[in-house]
């Protein structure tokens, strides 16, 4: 048992909060057909990061911005096999708002479509890759987070499924929890602590101060 103790919760959104891997394959493979890439290899690499910023990476010679964009609507209108991780709508539903907020490297219009289509709460705070430059894994999407809640990086746990996250969550000077979901967890050894798949975290709620929660990781 691993347990952290901070004031606020930052999740990231796909693989974490909601299982979109159905949506997210299906929409990367149709874009790698299209520009004659092997789909295979793009999947193993997008997980966690800025649609643009993959794309720029195999593709630069493409408007990336108009593939970006065109993606982005694509992914926001097929919502088939997206589903709400276990236990995650309950958690976050016994949350104080001000205890928690989501940073994801999707855009704004699919991250919004995602939390209404499973019927999670929208956060108080969410950072999309419509608010910063550099996506994960640099620091930028939590480092946001946290200044918008208003807390310093040393306050805050973070809650990942990608290698990008986790690296983006350790260079804002955070902590965070890998949970098992896209990535084995040989993959997720760098975080703090790396949730089982088949355990769920427990979050302890105390009164107003600081620290306020407590996080226990099996």
């Amino acid at each position: 048992m691993t347990t952290l103790f901070c004031d606020v919760i930052l999740f990231d959104l796909d693989g974490t909060l909601v299982d979109s891997h159905v949506v997210v394959e299906r929409q990367w493979r149709i874009w790698a057909a299209r520009h004659g890439l092997d789909g295979d290899m793009l999947l193993g690499m997008v997980h966690g990061r800025k649609a643009d910023e993959s794309m720029r990476m195999v593709a630069p010679h493409l408007d990336i911005a108009k593939e970006a964009a065109l993606l982005a609507a694509a992914e926001t209108a097929d919502l088939d096999g997206v589903v709400a991780m276990p236990g995650m709508s309950d958690l976050l539903r016994a949350l104080p708002s001000d205890c928690w907020a989501i940073a994801t490297s999707g855009s704004h219009s699919i991250a919004t479509a995602r939390l209404k289509h499973v019927g999670l709460p929208a956060p108080n705070v969410l950072v999309t890759a419509d608010d910063v430059t550099n996506g994960k894994p640099a620091p930028d999407p939590y480092l946001l987070a946290a200044r918008r809640m208003a807390k310093k990086p040393d306050q805050c746990v973070v809650i990942e499924d990608t290698p990008a996250g986790i690296e983006s969550a350790l260079a804002a000077g955070m902590r965070v929890i890998g949970v098992i979901t896209t990535h084995q967890a040989a993959d997720l050894q760098r975080a703090t602590a790396v949730q089982p798949v088949d355990k769920q975290i427990r979050v302890t709620i105390g009164q107003n101060g600081s620290p306020r929660l407590r996080i226990d990781v099996p």
